[in-house]
Formats: C-alpha cells, sequence, structure tokens
C-alpha cells in the first residue's frame, strides 16, 4: 500500500479522470470495483442533481469513489443582452440538428455555494477540483465530514498554492491531456507544459502525493509516471473509448482513428481552452471568428451538441480526448484497468 492508496482506501492507484457532461455512472463504479478510483463529474449540476448523482454512485459502486466541481475563476459572464448575438453566430448548426436556437437562461451555471452546500451534505469519500484553489472552509468542513479532497495543476506554482491551501493530493496535469486546461494562475495558453516535464518538478515541489495525468493510456505510461515520483496515474481517454463510458458511438470511433497531431487546443466549443479532435464544427466556428466567452459558449452549444449526440454526429459533437488517442484500443473498462494496473510497480 501507498500513501495514496491508503489515503482514498483503494487497492490500486489508478483514477479515472472526471468527464464533466460525459461521466457514466457505469464507468465510475467498474473502475471503483475494479480497485481504483471511480470519478465523476458534476459540471453544471444543481444540488438536487448533485445529490441523486452521489446516492447512486454510493450505490452502484460498493468502493470508494470521487466527484469534481470546477472552481469560479472569475472571468465567467453571466446571461445578458449578448446572448441572443452568441447564439445567432451558431444558428446553422442548430438547423442541421434541427432545433431552434437555444433563448437566454436564467443562468449558464448554478452558483458553486449550491454545489458545495450539496456535495458536503451527501459526503462523497473524495471531492477532486479544477481550475483554483478551495477555500481554507471548505478543506476544513470536507475534512471534518471525512471526503479527502484533491486539487488540480498546470504548472509547479499552481501545486505549491494547492499545496499551501490543504489539499490532500494533487494531479500534476500535462498538456497531452484531454479535454480542458485547468490552468488558474495564468493564461492557459501560457500553461502548457508536458507532464513528462511537469511530474518531477510537482513532486520535487510539494510534499502531498501527486497523481500523474496526461498521455498515460497503457502500462508504459504508467510505470513512467512512476519511475518520474508519481504515486497515482489519473486516466481519461482510455477509458473514455469503452463501451461503459458515456461518449456516444462517434466519439469513442474519432478516438481509435485520430492520431496523436490530430488533436488541438481549441475554444470553440466552451469559450475555454481544450483539447480534442478537429471536427468540422471546430473548424467551421474557429473558421468564423466569432466565440462567446465561457460559459456563454460552452452552454450555447451545448443546445446543439446534445441532440448531435443523439443522432451520432460527430461532426457537430466537442470530441475530446488526448495525445495517447491511438493507444485506447480498450473495449471494456476492465481492459483498460487490467492493463493500466499491470505498470504499477509491485511493493
Amino acid at each position: 500500500m501507498s500513501a495514496l492508496t491508503d489515503l482514498f482506501g483503494i487497492r490500486t492507484p489508478v483514477i479515472l479522470g472526471p468527464f464533466g457532461g460525459l461521466s457514466s455512472v457505469r464507468l465510475t463504479a467498474a473502475v471503483s470495483e475494479a480497485g481504483g478510483l471511480g470519478s465523476y463529474g458534476l459540471y453544471g449540476y444543481d444540488a438536487d442533481r448533485i445529490r441523486a448523482t452521489i446516492a447512486e454512485l454510493r450505490a452502484a459502486a460498493g468502493a470508494p469513489f470521487a466527484v469534481n466541481i470546477w472552481l469560479p475563476t472569475g472571468d465567467e459572464v453571466a446571461p445578458g443582452p449578448e446572448h441572443e448575438g452568441y447564439a445567432a453566430a451558431l444558428a446553422p448548426f442548430f438547423a442541421e440538428v434541427g432545433v431552434e436556437a437555444p433563448a437566454r437562461p436564467e443562468r449558464y451555471l448554478p452558483p458553486l455555494e449550491e454545489q458545495v452546500d450539496a456535495i458536503l451534505e451527501a459526503a462523497p469519500p473524495v471531492l477532486s477540483v479544477v481550475f483554483g484553489v478551495p477555500s481554507a472552509a471548505l478543506v476544513e468542513e470536507a475534512h471534518r465530514r471525512g471526503i479527502r479532497v484533491v486539487g488540480t495543476a498546470t504548472t509547479v506554482a499552481e501545486a505549491r498554492v494547492l499545496a499551501e491551501g490543504g489539499v490532500d493530493a494533487i494531479v500534476a496535469t500535462g498538456a497531452e491531456a484531454a479535454g480542458h486546461r485547468v490552468s488558474f494562475l495564468g493564461p492557459a495558453e501560457e500553461s502548457l507544459v508536458g507532464l513528462f516535464s511537469l511530474l518531477p518538478q510537482v513532486v520535487g515541489a510539494v510534499a502531498v502525493p501527486v497523481i500523474a495525468a496526461g498521455g498515460i493510456a497503457d502500462r508504459r505510461g504508467v510505470a513512467a509516471a512512476f519511475a518520474l515520483g508519481a504515486q497515482g496515474v489519473q486516466v481519461g481517454t482510455a477509458f473514455l473509448g469503452t463501451a461503459e463510458s458515456a461518449a456516444t458511438a462517434a466519439h469513442r470511433d474519432a478516438i481509435r482513428a485520430t492520431p496523436a497531431e490530430g488533436t488541438v487546443l481549441t475554444r470553440a466549443m466552451s469559450g475555454r481552452l481544450a483539447r480534442g479532435a478537429r471536427n468540422r464544427v471546430v473548424a467551421e466556428i474557429e473558421a468564423a471568428g466569432s466565440i462567446a466567452p465561457f460559459p456563454a459558449q460552452n452552454w450555447i452549444t451545448g443546445r446543439f451538441r446534445t441532440p448531435a449526440g443523439e443522432q451520432n454526429r460527430g461532426d457537430l459533437q466537442s470530441l475530446w480526448m488526448g495525445q495517447s488517442a491511438p493507444l485506447a484500443r480498450y473495449g471494456t473498462a476492465a481492459e483498460a484497468f487490467t492493463e493500466l494496473a499491470a505498470g504499477v510497480p509491485r511493493d
């Protein structure tokens, strides 16, 4: 047992990456039941949905699991008169899937306080956060309720402030990783450090366990991460391509078909920098040059991405994936977990 496995009460230090909008109870439970730490992204969930989801995870997993939230960075926009213009810029995509452009909502995201109160009440075993440092009050109350707290860093400086903030472990996420770049001390474009450079520097800078994320998709990546000082690995794309994930068939097919150089960092789909396949919708939004700020762009594109997913239209979805997508060829979560666990050093 390592400090990390003791901390989380798990057998194997393989952690499922939390997917905002793509998490499934089935996949989270499968990873936890296998002996790792399943994770579930709660991005955009209100209090009632958070409580219901954690109850479902607790019933399904029968083992420790984590939930994840996004902390506000201060640059988020609220729905305003600009909304109609933002939606109009994307009108052709709504027409393609047969829905109307969405009217301005009361809010794009639930308040953080609402989410935190529901999480603390439900008391999941582990809470992970991205885009910032959890408040001292949140860390203290989480610990009082037996909840472990994990922060996420894209630079050494971010890792240091997270450690100072009292988190129990830190995910060092390299620029190879899928999905959003969760930088918070500097612009994401200026925080693109590859995992092999980032990881040993973070390990040397903090005293808490460090979890490696980004570009890890098989036993070789796991072994390399441990050789550089990680006590665990967090893996997203390799699990996202499995049958248990909430990804559509088109998304899973794209993971298998996209070469490492076929992924791009783009703000097209959400207004924040994220890594995924450069499909038609990304190319056309970038070419138009009109991208709303976060979370307006994310909320609005979500209104055509959902029916596009139902129609299995990969050209109109956010096809998040990391640079090791060509290695992610597992049919089931069990197959992926077995391969990843084989890279964990034996005591």
